[in-house]
């Protein structure tokens, strides 16, 4: 049916050719923009995401750019640090020439100079776009707040959409050179303890100051051993014959200033008789030749009867040959005390001698009690200290034998003391911290009121004396020790000839620091190496991973466009012959 009021084919051919002519354009702008996805009405979720992703990757971009900085400037510090062990290197060489007989010590200390202040000029050129890791200006280096310091590592994107970027972080504590604050690798380090209060001191071999690691005022009190006599024989004990005498040990000593009531000791009486000598020596007519025989007999004796106590020979060096030759002491019998461990005291005694031998072959008594020394008391002479942020002390006290292990830090001086500066500044102060770990009740610490820190015993709880008794601090040690304790700079053979096994020492231990911050440096280079290729590996990644989202199919859309054109021509000409129909009605009214 054809209609002149309505052209049905033009209108469908029409419509046609519109679909068509939109699908071109899709096409076209995809074949010329390289996107099958290019406005959040292509796709709303896919063109998210790849907004999203394309941003992140130029997050990514700049963080390679700013590890590619961060290398720089760590290979530069490391650069410089190695370059120094070098120069530390060629100055212990010429200190060692130094140490040597008839050198000319003004001359290398004018090679010493100059090797100074190439460290100096190695240090100051270690600078990368204004950063320097080794001349640092740091208030307290010691202190990770103020000390700390990054590099960009990564930029992180989590499962809850959140945005970070993560740091390499490193203490410039472990590699600056020289602070302006002091505590550099090459300057003297601050943290030094000192004495600790008093509880070490100091001593020097081959021009070193070396601390000792037990206390100056450590005691150990002295026994009563025994008694020396000369032997006078030969003897012979007949039917009847007898020396007979009590031995007594370990009786308290009044002197100690121990309160009484006082023990008396152990007492044993021994007898020696004919019978005695035969059954010593295996002999059957009580003789005694020599002075090695009455050692038997009489060891012999006081064996039998549970003595404490035992006889003995000497012997001694022979000239020339002192530490080769040892001859016997001839005739020379000593009786000692063996401790009786059920008693507080140390004594000797030997009484209540009787005989029928005539001269008792030179034994004789003790002519009273020999009294061991009781020592369970010392003296720290105080000096003030600080403990910084990372400094442990450890030390073992050691009371009669017995002990234990301690240790202290900043924090802890800080909480017992009401401090945030870790200083121990007062004898009375330096009494508190050793009370608050040693709380033994036998154990008095006190400031003594003239500058020093007494350490004793407490007689009242504490009896024991001679070898029984000792008190001390041992086994003391610093975690960060050795450490510098001059500054290189300083070093000077001409102004102080007698410190060059000092100043080897010195540049040993600067050798150990300045290895380890190579070592740190050599790492953190190391891990922003591997951080850059992953960032660019990240970066090739992402972009891949968006290009799969939305970038279009070109082989597809090429042939899609094709397709569509010679679609578009055909509905073209559909719509032109579909217009034509109307008009041919129109010719039969002409």
């Amino acid at each position: 049916m054809t209609s002149i009021l309505k052209n049905t084919s033009a209108s469908t051919a029409l419509q046609t050719l519109r679909q068509i002519n939109s699908g071109l354009n899709k096409t076209e702008a995809r074949v010329s923009s390289g996107l099958r996805i290019a406005t959040a009405s292509d796709n709303a979720a896919y063109w998210a995401i790849a907004t999203t992703m394309r941003s992140d990757n130029k997050a990514v971009s700049a963080v390679s750019d700013a590890l590619g900085l961060s290398a720089a400037k760590l290979d530069t510090a490391y650069h410089g640090v190695d370059q120094v062990i070098d120069i530390v290197g060629d100055m212990k060489a010429k200190l060692v020439a130094a140490k040597e007989a008839g050198t000319d010590k003004a001359k290398i200390q004018t090679d010493l100079d100059q090797l100074k202040q190439q460290v100096q000029t190695v240090v100051k050129a270690s600078t990368y776009n204004g950063v320097s890791y080794l001349d640092t200006d740091i208030e307290d280096i010691y202190d990770t707040a103020d000390s700390m310091t990054s590099v960009t590592a990564a930029f992180v994107r989590d499962a809850d959409n959140n945005v970070s970027i993560v740091t390499a972080d490193f203490d410039l504590a472990q590699v600056s050179l020289f602070n302006s604050t002091g505590g550099g690798i090459l300057q003297a380090d601050p943290r030094y303890l000192g004495t600790i209060g008093g509880l070490r001191y100091a001593s020097y071999y081959d021009d070193n100051e070396v601390m000792s690691t037990s206390s100056a005022g450590n005691t150990g009190g002295t026994p009563a051993t025994g008694f020396i006599f000369h032997f006078t024989g030969p003897m012979d004990f007949g039917a009847g014959d007898e020396i007979s005498f009590d031995v007594t040990v370990d009786a308290d000593n009044p002197a100690d200033g121990i309160p009484g009531p006082y023990d008396l000791g152990t007492t044993a009486h021994v007898k020696i008789d004919q019978s005695t000598v035969n059954q010593a020596l295996g002999v059957l007519d009580g003789h005694i030749e020599t002075y090695v025989d009455y050692t038997a007999v009489i060891n012999y004796a006081l064996q039998a009867v549970g003595a404490n106590a035992r006889a003995g020979n000497f012997v001694h060096p022979d000239p020339p040959n002192q530490n080769v030759i040892l001859v016997p002491t001839i005739d020379d019998i000593g009786i000692f005390r063996v401790a009786d461990a059920s008693k507080d005291g140390s004594s000797f005694k030997i009484s209540n001698l009787q005989t029928t031998i005539a001269g008792n072959g030179g034994f004789h008594d003790t002519g009273g009690t020999v009294f061991g020394h009781r020592s369970s008391s010392m003296t720290l002479d105080f000096e003030p200290f600080r403990v910084a942020q990372g400094v442990v002390v450890s030390l073992h006290f050691g009371v009669d034998g017995d002990g234990s292990d301690f240790i202290f830090d900043k924090d802890y001086v800080d909480t017992l003391l009401g401090k945030t500066t870790g200083k121990v500044e007062t004898a009375e102060e330096m009494a508190t911290l050793l009370n608050s770990f040693v709380t033994r009740p036998d154990v008095i610490i006190e400031d003594n009121g003239s500058g020093g820190v007494s350490v004793r015993t407490d007689v009242l709880q504490n009896r024991k004396s001679g070898e029984k008794s000792a008190i001390g601090f041992t086994g003391i040690s610093v975690n960060i020790e050795p450490i510098p304790r001059l500054n290189f700079m300083d070093i000077d053979i001409v102004q102080n000839p007698k410190l060059v096994g000092t100043y080897i020492s010195y540049l040993e231990t600067v050798t150990h620091r300045l290895t380890g911050a190579a070592s740190v440096l050599g790492s953190m280079s190391k891990r922003v190496e591997i951080q850059s290729s992953f960032a660019h590996a990240l970066h090739d990644s992402i972009e891949s991973g968006i290009g799969r989202l939305v970038d279009a199919d070109m082989e597809e859309e090429s042939s899609r466009l094709s397709a569509q054109q010679s679609q578009q021509q055909l509905a073209i000409q559909s719509l032109s012959i579909a217009n034509s129909a109307p008009k041919n009605i129109l010719s039969l009214f002409q």
